[in-house]
């Protein structure tokens, strides 16, 4: 049977039929995505710039927002271009790029996530400790195997998804090219590769799931043990925004991945598939940067400095 999606690619559904939701879901969409560029590039432009912030912690945390950047930007520009112009064409090497780009990104994201607890981890239990484990070598090894981990995971779910053979309606009810949703059009069983690396990545993601849970036990159990509220406070603030971040991403992927082997696809399936594409992305500058006093300061020295440099400009 011929694979003709290899030729034409393939049609990404939009939300709905109706231009005027389209542009009112692509407005929304572009709305967040620049507050997801310009919430990460704050993050990223901070830690950078700011020596206090120069430690394992936010280092690790500016390579979250490298990640949260790629991983939005791979599947919103695309979806809000789509949606302005009513179109969902694309090509199919326009989707195996992008497959692999946000599975990629997806899985380092998972990574990032289990080395910072670990951060977290040995910083509360094992402070006196934390600068000889933590140091720069195992910080760039960590982030570096990361990264590696991520291009891996993403070139084994691309090369086994664009294995099968496509047949049948080349419709992908999403607005990018997820793994799932393609599975759908495969013409018989050749997607059993594909479901094997599904189960060996999953297992693996749970295993990083328990790590992070047995982390958060330990760290958890020693701030309690803390005798002052101020001291208990201050591990607390440093703790439970990666934890948030952490319960957003793995139970909205969850829930969306579980939910996308239904039979009948739904308005319900794109919904679950935004919040663990879209949300987590945007909301986590807020919920780093919220309740972190160092952050703050931090992020005020980056607006006093343009304000200066502006005023700076203005006055030559």
């Amino acid at each position: 049977m011929e694979n003709f999606t290899t030729m034409n690619g393939f049609i990404l559904m939009s939300f709905s039929g109706n231009p005027e939701i389209e542009i009112l879901q692509a407005s929304l969409f572009l709305v967040l995505y620049f507050m997801a560029l310009a919430g990460n590039v704050l993050i990223i432009t901070a830690t950078s710039i700011d020596h206090n912030l120069h430690s394992p912690m936010y280092f690790f945390l500016k390579h979250l927002s490298c990640l949260d950047l790629c991983y939005i930007t791979v599947t919103l520009p695309k979806s809000i271009y789509d949606s302005f112009m009513h179109s969902g064409d694309i090509s199919f090497w326009e989707c195996i790029l992008q497959c692999f780009a946000f599975t990629a990104c997806c899985s380092a994201e998972v990574a990032m996530l289990t080395v910072m607890s670990y951060d977290r981890y040995v910083a509360i239990c094992f402070p006196l400790r934390y600068e000889i484990i933590m140091n720069v070598n195992a910080c760039v090894y960590s982030v570096s195997a990361v990264w590696i981990c991520g291009i891996i995971a993403g070139v084994m779910h691309t090369a086994a998804t664009f294995s099968i053979h496509f047949c049948g309606p080349k419709i992908i009810h999403q607005f990018f090219c997820d793994v799932p949703q393609l599975l759908r059009l495969s013409c018989g069983n050749d997607y059993i590769s594909e479901l094997g690396v599904t189960a060996f990545l999953s297992f693996l993601a749970f295993i990083c799931f328990v790590f992070i849970g047995f982390s958060y036990i330990h760290i958890f159990s020693t701030v309690l043990k803390i005798p002052s509220a101020e001291g208990r406070a201050k591990a607390f603030s440093t703790c439970l925004p990666h934890l948030c971040v952490v319960t957003i991403f793995f139970f909205t992927a969850v829930f969306a991945y579980l939910n996308a082997h239904s039979d009948s696809p739904s308005g319900l399936d794109i919904l679950l598939t935004v919040l663990y594409t879209i949300v987590p992305p945007t909301l986590n500058p807020v919920i780093y940067s919220l309740r972190n006093k160092a952050m703050k300061a931090a992020l005020r020295k980056v607006f006093q400095g343009r304000k200066a440099t502006g005023f700076s400009e203005t006055n030559q």
